[in-house]
């Protein structure tokens, strides 16, 4: 189980356009706030630093954070993600508190395993077409998955797989997903055939015949002459 992702937080009294912009040039901190599951909202500033290095962990996005102040604890998932778009630089962050049992709407990543050992592959020189990396499913908080798997070892040349046919977390589900709206995920598919050009042999030249001279045979039959190279015509001419 990986380790969950800590944000360590200050309280924040000072709430407002001009008052954030201090937190961020002044404190070297974004504000933020914690809300939901029926209780006040908390106002909070987090430390850049401490935000930027979580954020560079792709659960960041996915799973409970334990965001921790003097005073408590919270467990929350981020909602929003505000960032200057000039600058990159972040502005503010939106956490909603999370119990157990709050059932969330997540993305989550899908991670292809067993995709050397593809039968469709080593056998039949197939190519893996990957059409989704990412699923929303929702699920409960405490049950998130980092990712979700799909083997593929067994798949033969045309062979797919479909989001109806995946292994999902027990409780989790995705939303609105029928017979109509279903999607391929990953499927084998024959590689494209490479055209190559024809090789000519050494020594040999395309010939073209000038305009106006036929060979004299032309007039028996239906079937023309073959071209003589210049050198047969000289054979032929001291024979």
């Amino acid at each position: 189980m990986t380790d969950q992702i800590i944000l360590n937080a200050d309280p924040r009294e000072r709430t407002g356009t001009n008052k954030a912009r201090e937190i961020r040039n002044v404190d070297g901190m974004v504000p933020a706030i914690v809300y939901g599951d029926e209780k006040e909202t908390l106002n909070i500033k987090l430390k850049l630093n401490e935000l930027t290095k979580a954020s560079e962990n792709e659960l960041f996005y996915t799973q409970v954070l334990l965001i921790k102040t003097e005073d408590s604890e919270e467990k929350v998932v981020l909602k929003e993600l505000q960032r200057d778009p000039a600058k990159g630089k972040f502005l503010h962050a939106d956490f909603q508190r999370v119990s157990r049992k709050t059932k969330l709407k997540v993305i989550i990543p899908v991670n292809f395993i067993n995709e050397e050992e593809c039968a469709g592959v080593k056998v039949d020189g197939g190519v893996v077409a990957k059409a989704i990396r990412e699923i929303e499913i929702m699920c409960l908080a405490g049950n998130i998955p980092e990712s979700i798997d799909v083997d593929i070892e067994n798949l033969n040349l045309g062979d797919s797989i479909r989001l109806t046919e995946i292994s999902l977390p027990e409780g989790s589900e995705i939303p609105g997903l029928t017979e109509e709206t279903d999607q391929m995920v990953v499927s084998v598919n024959a590689p494209k055939a490479i055209e190559e050009e024809p090789v000519l042999e050494e020594g040999s030249e395309d010939v073209e015949t000038p305009e106006g001279e036929e060979g004299s045979e032309e007039a028996g039959g239906a079937d023309s002459a073959p071209i003589e190279s210049e050198e047969n015509k000289e054979d032929n001419s001291e024979s």
